[in-house]
């Protein structure tokens, strides 16, 4: 693995980016596009690992696939095989392996699915039989991960019958539902969504043309960016105002932080107006876990207290994030904790307080728990003073060109170790 260090000399910030298309979009897409019985082509796919590994694994015809650490390729991978009655034995990276896969395992085999567990029962590798899904109602913790949910969305118009899909409580990441469920229509596939209640028409998808709005949780890095340097002006082409991503709520949270977003047709300019920060910022992130760990350099490098709920989710993505973040955090004097049980009985709310200002210390190493986020979340911090980051790869799950970029706003970046 390799150890970069990063520092910024001017600690100014300008330039422009073109980010590619959002990760979650893409994926969306080209499950689409494979249950689609007609053609189309999909402009600006996003060039993250995640993506690249499920256009591989959509166009292999190999029994054996594995997704490596993508959680999103193995759940769409997941419920495609079983639709499409594709004989397949799915592994994942170690990491994927310990990922709970249970809940989309379950729904699938009430729909017909013939899905077995090849190693320990509720968690990857699976072997997935060849047999028809007749169903078309399914019963969902809605709680887990909302990639369960729009793994079963997406495949709905495969069924004969179309699908119900009843939610046993609010879902986390709505966002994410709705913007899978928008897609949906552009293809052709309506939906009602009434309380708790899904429900998709059985209908195949209509072949249209498409075109990937680019990726807002990449964007989210370049914001704290503009944050915490002295002064910046950057642009980022391929986003708008009226994005399907529910990440885009970064540009409304920064103005809290000083930050302007200015939109015009298919880009973004935001500019540092001022150093003020607010001294206290609470947000639940239920909708936008992604952006989490960036909110919290954010904090940290402005000194800002912090009050985070709707973190649950963080526990199953590559690392255990919120244990990731209170140890790398704790190298810069900022404590970062969930608090005591007599405070959520109250408040009937998972919270985690986040109390202190960034000491710069030349040459801290943060340690990334091949995490993409984690790297990129602290890598911003580096304005402050220099600081290495280990396994610098692993950016590529999302944002290959991240270290580029950051070179392009002015970052030195050096290569310390292989």
């Amino acid at each position: 693995m390799t150890t970069i260090k990063i520092s910024h000399p001017s600690k100014i910030a300008r330039g422009t980016i073109n980010l590619t298309g959002s990760k979650s979009i893409s994926n969306r897409a080209l499950t689409i596009q494979a249950l689609c019985l007609g053609d189309f082509n999909i402009e600006n796919l996003s060039n993250s690992e995640d993506t690249q590994t499920l256009i591989k694994l959509l166009a292999s015809n190999d029994k054996a696939l594995n997704t490596g650490h993508s959680g999103t390729t193995y759940r769409f991978m997941t419920a495609y095989c079983a639709v499409t009655g594709r004989e397949t034995l799915l592994s994942g990276s170690e990491r994927m392996n310990n990922r709970p896969i249970g809940e989309l395992v379950r729904a699938l085999r009430s729909l017909g699915a013939n899905i077995d567990y090849v190693d320990k029962e509720g968690y990857p590798p699976l072997q997935i039989s060849s047999k028809k899904i007749t169903g078309s109602r399914v019963t969902l913790k809605a709680d887990i991960s909302s990639q369960f949910i729009t793994a079963l969305l997406l495949i709905a118009p495969r069924l004969t019958n179309g699908l119900e899909v009843i939610l046993e409580s609010e879902p986390v990441s709505r966002p994410y539902i709705e913007m899978t469920l928008r897609m949906m229509e552009y293809f052709g596939v309506s939906h009602t969504w009434n309380g708790l209640v899904i429900k998709i028409e059985g209908k195949d998808y209509v072949a249209k043309d498409y075109f990937v709005e680019s990726d807002w949780s990449s964007a989210s890095y370049l914001y704290a960016i503009a944050a915490l340097a002295d002064e910046s002006d950057i642009t980022i082409n391929g986003l708008t105002d009226q994005a399907l991503q529910g990440d885009s709520a970064i540009s409304k949270m920064m103005t809290s932080f000083g930050i302007e977003s200015i939109f015009s047709d298919r880009s973004v300019r935001i500019t540092k107006t001022n150093n003020n920060s607010v001294p206290f910022f609470e947000y639940d992130f239920i909708s936008q876990p992604d952006i989490a760990q960036t909110m919290s350099i954010v904090g940290a490098g402005k000194g800002t207290s912090m009050l985070f709920s709707g973190l649950q989710t963080l526990a199953i993505k590559e690392t255990d994030r919120t244990k990731a973040l209170k140890k790398e955090l704790k190298k810069y004097g900022v404590s970062f904790v969930k608090m005591p049980t007599r405070f959520v009985q109250k408040s009937e709310v998972q919270y985690y307080m986040q109390e202190g200002t960034a000491t710069p210390n030349e040459d801290t190493e943060i340690e990334t728990y091949d995490d993409h986020r984690m790297a990129m979340a602290f890598a911003p911090l580096s304005l402050m003073v220099p600081l290495r980051i280990k396994n610098k790869d692993v950016v590529r799950k999302s944002y290959p060109n991240y270290w580029v970029d950051l070179e392009h706003l002015g970052f030195n970046i050096e290569t310390l170790e292989i």
